[in-house]
């Protein structure tokens, strides 16, 4: 059974965890090729995954549209929010307080290397945490993400959004799920690119608040369990 380090980094910087997510991936891909010339004593390979909540910011990924950032320059300094044009995929998103956001630094090669069973698998790790608090979790074709369905008041709305970068199959970037987050700043983008949807989160669900430490202790179940490692 492969072992995970984990990290909860607490509130940091984008620019910080950016900045981590790449040190970890070069120890990661460098690990990858020292073992790779190596016929035997090979290094045991690390795989990382790292918790944290952001300030705001807007992050846009390489397929998405600067036309879905609805503030300007001087706006976004006015309401003391960063944007950053990264390399995952997806379009624009929204970090901020409240956010449960993860980024696991792992080496595929070591599971399996199938970026969609990837995906699916954070997908699924989110729809069993909010299946324990009684919320059906679903996905949406053609759409990344964790959503729930339309009821007769409210559209198909968003609680987790995803987006990852490979290389040499080991991943970067990761998913953000809304607990308490504070919904108005979707409002000055359109998520994802996607116009006739809207997000949400788990306490606008449930009606109360619930601690993100709680939250992320199912999670880490629920990853441990779908991917078969354990997180140390």
């Amino acid at each position: 059974m492969q072992q995970i380090i984990l990290k909860n980094l607490g509130k940091i910087s984008y620019q910080k965890a950016w900045d981590l997510q790449q040190e970890l991936l070069t120890e990661v891909i460098g690990i990858k090729r020292e073992n790779r010339d190596k016929e035997t004593n090979k290094t045991p390979q690390k795989h990382y995954f790292l918790y944290c909540e952001h300030p705001h910011v807007y992050t846009l990924g390489r397929s998405g549209s600067i036309d879905n950032l609805l503030l300007s320059e001087s706006q976004l300094a006015e309401k003391g929010i960063e944007f950053y044009k990264i390399n995952r995929g997806g379009d624009i998103t929204y970090h901020g307080p409240g956010q449960i956001v993860g980024y696991p630094i792992l080496d595929l090669d070591y599971f399996f290397t199938d970026i969609h069973r990837y995906v699916r698998y954070i997908e699924e790790a989110v729809i069993r945490t909010l299946a324990e608090y009684d919320i059906e979790g679903t996905r949406i074709e053609g759409m990344s993400g964790v959503w729930l369905k339309a009821d007769a008041t409210r559209p198909d709305r968003k609680i987790c959004a995803i987006g990852i970068h490979l290389s040499r199959w080991v991943t970067m970037h990761g998913f953000a799920f809304n607990i308490q987050t504070d919904l108005q700043y979707f409002n000055y983008i359109i998520p994802c690119g996607i116009t006739n949807k809207t997000v949400t989160s788990l306490e606008k669900e449930l009606g109360k608040k619930v601690a993100l430490e709680e939250v992320r202790e199912k999670l880490n179940k629920h990853f441990s369990d779908l991917f078969g490692f354990k997180l140390v």
